[in-house]
């Protein structure tokens, strides 16, 4: 076991993909390759005897897919994957799950995930559309930056998300479901994603957090064109304060990335410290001079931005203005170019 910062880690490093390792009896953890900076996600196998259930399969992509299938054929005895549960909509999470669902397997989700990503599925765009260059803009999107996205060939979910067949099973916030053998309680939350599913084992000794629940790094809580004025850093927060009374010291949480760990009552805190620390840093930058999202990079991060996680930080930084807007602790007002100043009151 290896501890940092009070979280403890009872394994120090991850199954190879391709591979799995089992946690508890009848789960089994299997990594999956992420072709981003965030280079895997983490995918759970729980034992029902004559099949599999899987938890979030990981993204539609060739080297992705044949690692799953090199751990279904592999540690995971040939047995057919009977039942995949999807924690939220994002295409590392949801994305194999189509695939799975053509060999014979039923797909359980959330209704908004499932509906989000039907939506998705059918929004492919060549380049940009409108609103959200009129977003990047408000935003305050370095210029020639801006000029070359607005040019190429956007993010599009459906590259890497198999098609869904229609039909699944809804998945509700406070039900009951059976995984493996064991009980578990559904609990949903928000800010990286609406209707987050986690589980909650009724021995109290496994949490399945996707997203919601990750230890060392912080999801995205990201605001976009589809919704500008979103406050997805409150959803956040109240969430984590929502889900601290059923957390203890001894569960073993399984995350959506990185390592599975324990000591969730101190992870839920440091995730609500993690963005009241962000905020205050904001309203002290916000003191003295308007600044635009973009220009809040270095009090937000701390750390340089390069242009491959520009976007990512671009739609967090108004998550976190929209914040402070709703609160009623900064103004704005339009720039020349049109871009939003932001200003503490």
């Amino acid at each position: 076991m290896t501890v940092q910062g009070g979280i403890r880690y009872p394994w120090a490093d991850p199954p190879e993909f391709g591979g799995a390792r089992e946690l508890a009896e009848g789960v089994f953890w299997l990594r999956l390759p992420l072709p981003m900076a965030l280079d895997h996600v983490n995918c759970f196998a729980f034992d029902e005897g004559d099949s599999w259930t899987l938890i979030d399969p990981g993204i539609d992509t060739r080297k992705c897919r044949a690692a799953l299938q090199s751990a279904l054929d592999g540690p995971l005895a040939g047995k057919p994957v009977g039942r995949v549960i999807v924690t939220h909509y994002h295409p590392d999470h949801i994305g194999l799950a189509g695939w799975l669902q053509a060999l014979g397997a039923e797909l359980w989700t959330t209704r908004t995930s499932w509906l989000f990503a039907r939506m998705l599925q059918l929004d492919a765009q060549p380049v940009p559309v409108g609103e959200t260059l009129e977003f990047w803009r408000d935003a305050g999107m370095d210029a020639a930056l801006l000029e070359k996205r607005a040019a190429e060939r956007p993010f599009n979910f459906a590259d890497c998300v198999h098609p869904l067949p229609l039909g699944y099973r809804q998945i509700r916030d406070g039900e009951m479901i059976r995984i493996g053998g064991r009980d578990w309680i559904t609990r949903f939350g928000h800010g990286h994603a609406p209707d987050h599913a986690t589980f909650w084992s009724c021995d109290g000794s496994l949490v399945i957090g996707g997203d919601q629940l990750l230890p060392s790094i912080s999801a995205n809580l990201g605001v976009y064109a589809s919704e500008p004025e979103a406050d997805p850093v409150a959803e956040w927060i109240e969430s984590a304060q929502n889900l601290q009374p059923f957390a203890t010291e001894g569960q073993l949480v399984l995350p959506g990335h990185k390592l599975p760990f324990t000591g969730l009552p101190l992870r839920l805190r440091q995730m609500v410290e993690n963005h009241t620390g962000a905020l205050r840093r904001l309203e002290k930058l916000l003191h003295d001079d308007p600044r635009t999202a973009c220009d809040c990079f270095p009090a937000l991060f701390k750390r340089p931005i390069g242009e491959g996680e520009y976007g990512l930080a671009l739609v967090e930084a108004v998550a976190h203005l929209n914040h402070l807007w709703h609160k009623g602790r900064v103004t704005r007002t339009r720039r020349d170019d049109g871009a939003w100043l932001w200003r503490l009151i």
